[in-house]
C-alpha cells in the first residue's frame, strides 16, 4: 500500500511517500480502507522527535482516520499509535464510531480530535456558564474555528477571536465571533480587555504557549479560567506559576490533553454524537483544508508556517 513514512526525525522533509506492506489487524482491531486521514499539530512533534513520548523509527504518522471496514461500515477512529497516513490502517474496534450519512469524511475528521477538544475545553475544563466572555486564541485553527461556534451554541455572552492575519480574523468573524484581534503577545492583555468593552474576560482558550500564555493571565477577570492545551510557539515549557498570583485574583489555570479524557466514561461517544448532530443539522460548520496523501510534506509545511485554516485532511 501507499503510505507516508518517517525514517529519521526532522521537519516536513522527512515525510516520505513510499510503498510498504499492508497492516494486519490483531485481535480487537479492524482493518480500514482509509477515505481520509487527519493531520494534527501533534504529528509535527512526533515527526521531529519532540512529542511527549518518542515514537520508534520508522513509523507512519497519523492519529485518526475515517474509512470503510470489510463489511462496509463507514467508521471514524483514533489511531493514537500512528498509521493513519496510508491507504489502509488498523484501528481499535472498541473506538470505531459509525458516522452518520449527512456528515462528510473531512467534516467527521474535524470532529474527532479538534471537535472533541473544543467541546471538552468549554464544557469540562472552562465550565463555561451562559453569558460569560470567551477568548479563543489561534481562532482560525482546527480547534479555534469549532470553539468559536460551540461557545456561541453553549451560550457565551461575547466571543473574542485572536488570530495573526486579517484573513484569519475575517474567517473568525464569519463563524460567529463578536470581535477579532491580533495575536502579538505585546499588548495582548490590553487588546483583549478593550475587545470586551474594557472589562477583563472570564475564559481564555490558549494553545500558543510561551509569552502568549503569560500575557493571557493579565486579561482574566476574578474567578477567570485559562485553559492551556498546546505549545504552538515552541518556546519551551511554560514558566512555573506562583500560586499567590492566582489566589490574588481567584484565577484558575487548567490543562487539557484529549487522549486521557477519552478514557473517562461518557467523554468520547456521547459528545461526538452531539457534534455529529450539530453538523448534520447545519448548526456547526467545520472548516477544512484538503490535500492528497502524496502532499503530506506540503500539509506539514503549511501547518508549521501558520498558513492554514481549520482542519487539515489527507486523501489517499
Amino acid at each position: 500500500m501507499r503510505a507516508i513514512q518517517v525514517s529519521r526525525y526532522g521537519g516536513p522533509e522527512v515525510l516520505e511517500h513510499v510503498e510498504v506492506p499492508a497492516p494486519v489487524p490483531a485481535a480487537g482491531e479492524l482493518l480500514v480502507e482509509v477515505g481520509a486521514a487527519g493531520v494534527n499539530y501533534a504529528d509535527t512533534h512526533r515527526t521531529d522527535g519532540s512529542y511527549t513520548t518518542i515514537t520508534q523509527l520508522p513509523f507512519i504518522p497519523g492519529s485518526e482516520v475515517i474509512g470503510r471496514t470489510a463489511d462496509g461500515r463507514r467508521v471514524l477512529a483514533p489511531t493514537f499509535e500512528g498509521g493513519g497516513y496510508a491507504e489502509l490502517a488498523v484501528v481499535p474496534a472498541a473506538d470505531a464510531v459509525d458516522v452518520p450519512g449527512p456528515v462528510g469524511d473531512a467534516e467527521a475528521l474535524a470532529l474527532l480530535v479538534q471537535g472533541l477538544t473544543a467541546w471538552h475545553l468549554l464544557r469540562n475544563s472552562a465550565r463555561l456558564s451562559r453569558g460569560e466572555s470567551v477568548v479563543v486564541n489561534a481562532a482560525a485553527g482546527g480547534v479555534g474555528t469549532l470553539a468559536i461556534q460551540l461557545a456561541r451554541l453553549f451560550g457565551a455572552g461575547r466571543v473574542i477571536a485572536v488570530a495573526s492575519t486579517d484573513e484569519k480574523r475575517k474567517l473568525a468573524l464569519s463563524l460567529g465571533a463578536d470581535v477579532a484581534i491580533g495575536s502579538d503577545p505585546d499588548g495582548y492583555a490590553g487588546r483583549v480587555v478593550a475587545a470586551n468593552n474594557n472589562q477583563p474576560v472570564d475564559v481564555i482558550l490558549e494553545s500558543t504557549g510561551g509569552s502568549t500564555f503569560n500575557a493571557a493571565l493579565g486579561a482574566l477577570a476574578g474567578f477567570g479560567r485559562l485553559v492551556t492545551y498546546g505549545n504552538a510557539a515552541r518556546e519551551g515549557r511554560r514558566p512555573l506559576l506562583d500560586p499567590a498570583l492566582l489566589a490574588d485574583h481567584n484565577l484558575t489555570v487548567a490543562g487539557f490533553w484529549l487522549r486521557p479524557a477519552l478514557q473517562i466514561p461518557g467523554m468520547y461517544r456521547e459528545p461526538l454524537a452531539e457534534l455529529f448532530n450539530l453538523v448534520a443539522t447545519g448548526k456547526l460548520e467545520p472548516v477544512v483544508a484538503e490535500y492528497p496523501l502524496a502532499e503530506a510534506r506540503q500539509a506539514h509545511t503549511d501547518l508549521l508556517a501558520r498558513r492554514t485554516t481549520g482542519k487539515l485532511v489527507l486523501h489517499p
